[in-house]
């Protein structure tokens, strides 16, 4: 399985990838928040030993790894922002693909994830359901006939499913059409933010749709929901590309983003997502002959830890910039 941000999948134009998240606690521990470093470390180890080896899982203590590399795995969504703010009694449990990734003692003793290259909902949540029963064949989850799986965030109760796309949407976000769209998702028990989920600002033009709902739904429910908005969402950013790149100025934009891109010898991050986000266009929009899974590939791989991570050693802000710079004009 390639990594999700280097394959093409379905609905690639508009649909990046496509996310599977699962809560689970085991029943005879407190929630995360009330367990002591040791404690936690057991429980990881129970979890891992529940995995069978043919499954391919690494086991990483986070606190094995550097600042720059943890960063990294967030940046790449492999990890959550909150996993990512603390390596104390955390570990995780990852493929050599990094598309699926199991943390353990973030905010649940189990957040089992797994990621797919465009919309592939129903692929990604066999895979994740499969893990899932393997673990439950080897410990007992916190589980209540009425409500469902116990979590400590009661928004995450009943399924403790999120499933999430991540969108590309610069048509709809030139046209000032977000704000409306996200109002109408909400009214369908959907939400849409930032790539980086709660309070995090659409950079790139990228954007991630989940569901909010995990109660009193089926998981496949939930899953054909998510499915039937994302392929609307879709449509209309086409649709709104299609008219878009006929003006000259947008041509003119995409053509001035994609000069910059293969010149510049500084980037900051918020001007090389900015201007990758127009080259996109262009590429999706038959405006330039530029390969798409390059530009996939630089806007997740090109984030500052990442790019930290890539070298080996902690750059200034500066220095980042230009290796940025560097890396995109090779590549481009």
């Amino acid at each position: 399985m390639s990594k999700w941000y280097l394959g093409e999948g379905e609905q690639n134009d508009v649909v990046l990838s496509t996310r599977i998240r699962l809560a689970r606690n085991l029943e005879d521990y407190p929630f995360p928040a009330r367990l002591d470093t040791k404690t936690r470390v057991h429980v990881n180890e129970i979890v891992r030993d529940a995995i069978p080896k043919s499954e391919g899982l690494h086991y990483v203590e986070m606190k094995t790894l550097t600042q720059a590399q943890i960063v990294s795995l967030a940046e790449k969504h492999v990890i959550s922002p909150e996993f990512a703010s603390s390596a104390n009694g955390r570990a995780l449990l990852l493929s050599d693909s990094e598309n699926i990734s199991i943390m353990l003692n973030e905010e649940d003793h189990i957040r089992l994830q797994v990621m797919t290259p465009g919309l592939a909902l129903s692929q990604a949540y066999e895979i994740a359901d499969r893990l899932d029963n393997e673990i439950n064949e080897k410990v007992r989850f916190a589980f209540d006939e009425r409500l469902g799986y116990l979590t400590q965030c009661p928004t995450n109760i009943g399924t403790g499913m999120r499933a999430s796309v991540m969108l590309h949407l610069p048509a709809l976000t030139a046209t000032r059409r977000m704000g409306t769209l996200a109002s109408t998702v909400s009214k369908l028990g959907l939400t849409i933010r930032g790539a980086y989920g709660e309070g995090s600002a659409p950079m790139g033009d990228l954007y991630q749709l989940s569901n909010q709902v995990t109660l009193g739904i089926s998981e496949k429910a939930a899953i054909e929901n998510l499915k039937t908005i994302v392929l609307q969402l879709a449509a209309q950013e086409r649709a709104a590309r299609a008219e878009l790149v006929k003006t000259v100025e947008s041509e003119d934009a995409i053509y001035r983003a994609y000069g910059l891109l293969k010149s510049a010898r500084l980037l900051d991050t918020k001007e090389f997502m900015e201007l990758i986000s127009k080259v996109r266009l262009g590429a999706v929009g038959g405006v330039l002959d530029v390969d798409r899974k390059v530009i996939d590939e630089l806007m997740v791989s090109l984030q500052p830890a990442s790019i930290n991570a890539q070298v080996g050693k902690t750059l200034t802000a500066r220095e980042r910039d230009m290796e940025r710079a560097k890396i995109v004009r090779e590549r481009l």
